[in-house]
């Protein structure tokens, strides 16, 4: 008799569908175990405000948890930069598989780079971090830019620019990796001029707290590197107390010698929405070797950050 199938708590889009039926590929071949996709729809999904005024914070995330919790699906698959800071009782983070490219990227018409986007041109994205630092770029190169607020899907936002709606669109690298879409990229901002939302890039695998063999076998996923990086930067997040729809951009990276890690680098950036004030610091210490100490990295940088003005970027912060 062949096992149960383990169910996999997923969102409809077509990026969620994606990234789930990969974490459920590997996840059979961990468990010996067929997995079936169980569709959720969540509030993110069918609200049609922008993020920022939702709140961001846990939109597309309570439904698969409430499905979790009532155990009408094993385990769930989250983007992490999606995820509250906050720990949820009764759930567990069992995976954070190797982090995708966390880098944000431009669509734009007529194959141009961020660098010569025409004076005047119309910039989407839904994200007030993106907004913050394309403006100060903007600004810093005497350029004009105007960005505009859009949200769906990656079909909906390249559709903005194939339709002369607006000149360009910034997404992550990742979303349109994973869809295979990614030639349709015209520019791969360096994280000097456009750093990630925390967690970018990265997914988490949550499940039951009390389910301990589904947690050992989802840590089989778990890459250590992506996991410290990703709790540096959503500690920097938690200890701004800022939500995901905050303007804040985080990339903590390894940096090696060869195949030597040496240490890890943490970066953070808050700004105005318009580009006009940004405080952005960086630390470099040894690779944390605990969770305790990945955190304790991004409460230190957060502290420097506040210390110098960050709170009063952050318009109305989360409570």
């Amino acid at each position: 008799m062949t096992e149960k199938a383990l169910r996999l708590g997923t969102r409809r889009s077509k990026l969620a569908m994606a990234q789930s039926g990969q974490v459920a590929d590997a996840v059979s071949q961990v468990t010996g175990r067929p997995v079936e996709l169980v569709e959720i729809t969540t509030y993110g999904d069918t609200s049609r405000e922008y993020l920022a005024q939702i709140g961001g914070t846990g939109v597309f995330v309570a439904a698969l948890r409430d499905a979790l919790l009532r155990g009408e699906v094993d385990f769930a698959v989250h983007s992490l930069k999606d995820l509250p800071t906050a720990q949820h009782e009764g759930l567990v983070v069992a995976a954070v598989p190797e982090r995708e490219d966390p880098r944000d990227v431009v669509v734009a018409r007529d194959a141009r780079k961020l660098t010569d986007l025409p004076d005047g041109a119309r910039v989407g994205t839904g994200a007030p971090r993106r907004m913050a630092q394309l403006n100060a770029y903007a600004r810093a190169h005497g350029v004009e830019i105007e960005t505009v607020p859009i949200r769906g899907n990656v079909d909906t936002r390249i559709g903005y620019v194939r339709s002369g709606e607006l000149d360009a669109v910034v997404l992550a690298a990742a979303g349109l990796n994973r869809v295979g879409r990614i030639d349709e990229v015209t520019d791969f901002l360096s994280v000097d001029t456009v750093l990630p939302a925390p967690g970018q890039g990265a997914l988490a695998v949550e499940c039951a707290a009390d389910n301990a063999s589904l947690i050992a076998a989802l840590a089989e996923l778990d890459d250590p590197f992506t996991r410290v990086a990703v709790t540096a930067e959503r500690s920097l997040l938690a200890a701004l107390e800022a939500g995901c729809s905050a303007p804040v951009g985080a990339l903590a990276d390894i940096l090696a010698d060869g195949q030597t890690v040496k240490e890890m680098r943490l970066r953070g950036v808050v700004g105005t929405t318009d580009g006009s004030t940004l405080v952005q610091l960086s630390t470099t210490g040894p690779v944390p070797e605990t969770h305790e100490a990945a955190l304790a990295l991004g409460r230190e940088l957060a502290t420097e950050m506040l210390a110098q003005g960050a709170a009063g970027l952050m318009g109305e912060r989360a409570h």
